[in-house]
């Protein structure tokens, strides 16, 4: 390996994990697991019953964004599908669904009515450090989201407005933000409620 291939390679591997663990800690000081189930998966508890860590979501999954759990998520978790959305986020091409064989994922039909029912989580941004905020025309997430128009618009200097009763939490936009920190991040359905009462508090 060449050595700036090499470099490039220890920057992303050794990156990646710290960016991850900044994003996932609340302004109280709290950890959130930032990770997200795969479209259609039950609610957080009934999903754990439901899984039996068999794979064959992720194995299907053409992206390769759904991960198998490790011990370092919790027993509870350990061989669950999980998708890190600032490292491969979920396209929405529903494959991981058709195949489930316990149901712990409800079978989506790739059409905009599926994708509307993913149900994966919310994007939510930081205006304080969004280019398009700051007088710096980006628009990279809004380009990003499969469902432009419904769950995102822009306005001017390409300012992104995410409406959330249409938003599924898919990823896509958080990997496409190019600002480091991201801008924009993805809460799971299961953590929003603790997100939303850290916000306020």
């Amino acid at each position: 390996m060449k050595r700036r291939g090499f470099i490039t390679s220890f920057l992303l591997g050794t990156a990646i994990p710290v960016v991850i663990g900044s994003l996932a800690k609340l302004p109280g000081g709290k950890k959130l697991k930032r990770f997200l189930r795969p479209p259609g998966a039950l609610a957080e508890d009934d999903f754990l019953k439901s899984c039996i860590g068999c794979g064959e979501c992720a194995n299907v999954c053409p992206n390769k964004c759904i991960e198998l759990q490790g011990f370092e998520d919790g027993f509870e978790n350990l061989a669950k599908p999980a998708i890190i959305a600032v490292k491969k986020p979920c396209i929405l091409c529903m494959a991981c669904t058709q195949v489930c064989p316990t149901g712990a994922l409800k079978k989506l039909e790739p059409t905009e009515e599926g994708k509307m029912a993913a149900g994966m989580g919310k994007a939510f941004l930081s205006t304080d450090v969004c280019y398009s905020y700051n007088m710096r025309t980006c628009g990279t997430c809004y380009h990003a989201c499969p469902l432009p128009g419904k769950a995102m618009t822009i306005g001017i200097y390409e300012q992104p407005t995410i409406h959330y009763d249409q938003c599924v939490g898919c990823g896509l936009c958080e990997q496409a933000c190019i600002h480091m920190p991201k801008a924009i991040r993805v809460i799971p359905t299961r953590e929003l409620d603790k997100y939303k009462q850290d916000r306020q508090s």
